[in-house]
């Protein structure tokens, strides 16, 4: 986070900001995650402007963000009314998690209170909720005194935006669209999302920063996969969330994984062989060699070994890539690894959705 003055909004902008939320419009805002595109969460016909600016299907529910209260002199932030409004009930695990969590990179999903709107829970009866940490959507949040949706703000199936910069490439047709420049967001994958809405037991619905052994060391917690540990029950269906898809996060240029030591192997894939690859390497990895296809010239892009900051670099090196003219783009498999599964997923999701027909199969 650059702590300069031009990436620090100023009341003023925040003010502006607020005033926009509450007259129907949009605001693009920094979290720690990704930037998000907010709307009222209240305002019916504001939730709808983000899936028509999305390009997303209405029936894909989206995240509620919260702010969280002033502390003063408390030890420990009182959570309950802020979420009072928008869930059933809450159990004492979901406090822990909130806790010990919040503000942060978790998304919690709940059994909605029933003045949730349909409109952002993709009519379910679940609502997922989270306290950003990036202190301009603490300010916008605080001072909007409400709740506001905010999926990536991106066009729907691509990749997530990082920076400002990233969102006005995206909207650049949108000229009302307010962008409130935060820097570059630290985590860059979006928020873990954990399902409590089973009432007897969380479950993981997608992985990201925060790893389950990272939330049973902190709260004892522990955290099944969908479908795990179901034994004797019914199989309960988890509810749909954000980035759920299989094709997801994708850039336009064709992506593929290798295995280590096999890039040859993924250009295989192509028999037309590309003539322009850009190649991935660990920075813990020696060089490749030109020992490649006579025909392809690779360009190697060197991506950090250290998970949190391959995370946070995921998607600037796919959108930088994807602005480059590649004809194929190759990243590493991420080892094996919780404090991987985050990337891999997002990985994963945007090979498959990847090319220049993505939107064709982004819902196959």
């Amino acid at each position: 986070m650059s702590s300069d003055s031009s990436s620090l909004q100023s009341a003023a902008v925040i003010n502006e900001a607020v005033q926009s939320l509450r007259d129907g419009g949009l605001v693009a805002f920094p979290t720690e995650t990704v930037y998000g595109l907010g709307a009222d969460a209240k305002n019916p016909d504001a939730i709808k402007k983000i899936f028509t600016a999305k390009g997303r299907p209405s029936n894909h529910p989206l995240i509620v963000h919260l702010a969280a209260p002033d502390k003063f002199d408390q030890d420990q932030v009182d959570w309950v009314p802020v979420l009072a409004p928008w869930v059933r009930d809450l159990s004492e695990d979901a406090l822990k998690l909130m806790n010990t969590f919040w503000p942060g990179p978790l998304t919690l999903v709940f059994k909605k209170d029933k003045s949730v709107l349909t409109e952002l829970t993709g009519g379910q009866d679940t609502v997922a909720i989270r306290a950003p940490a990036h202190p301009i959507a603490q300010e916008l949040l605080r001072k909007f005194k409400g709740g506001v949706v905010a999926p990536s703000a991106n066009l729907f199936g691509k990749v997530s935006p990082t920076s400002a910069a990233d969102v006005r490439s995206e909207f650049e047709g949108m000229l009302d669209l307010m962008i409130l420049d935060g820097g570059d967001c630290e985590v860059g994958i979006e928020s873990t999302i954990i399902d409590l809405s089973s009432g007897n037991r969380a479950v993981l619905l997608r992985p990201g920063h925060i790893t389950p052994s990272e939330i049973f060391a902190k709260t004892g917690i522990k955290v099944y996969l969908p479908g795990e540990g179901n034994v004797g029950e019914q199989d309960v269906t988890p509810p749909r969330v954000s980035g759920s898809l299989r094709a997801h996060y994708a850039p336009t240029t064709p992506l593929r994984m290798y295995a280590s030591g096999r890039v040859l192997d993924a250009l295989s894939e192509f028999p037309d062989i590309k003539s322009r690859v850009a190649v991935a390497v660990w920075d813990s990895d020696s060089s490749l060699g030109e020992d490649g296809h006579p025909s392809v010239h690779f360009e190697e892009v060197i991506v950090p070994s250290d998970s949190t900051t391959f995370a946070s670099r995921l998607y600037r090196s796919l959108r930088d890539l994807d602005q480059q003219g590649w004809d194929l783009i190759l990243f590493p498999e991420p080892p094996v690894g919780e404090e991987w599964d985050g990337v891999r997923d997002r990985l994963q999701r945007a090979c498959i959705g990847s090319g220049p027909s993505s939107s064709s199969h982004a819902n196959s």
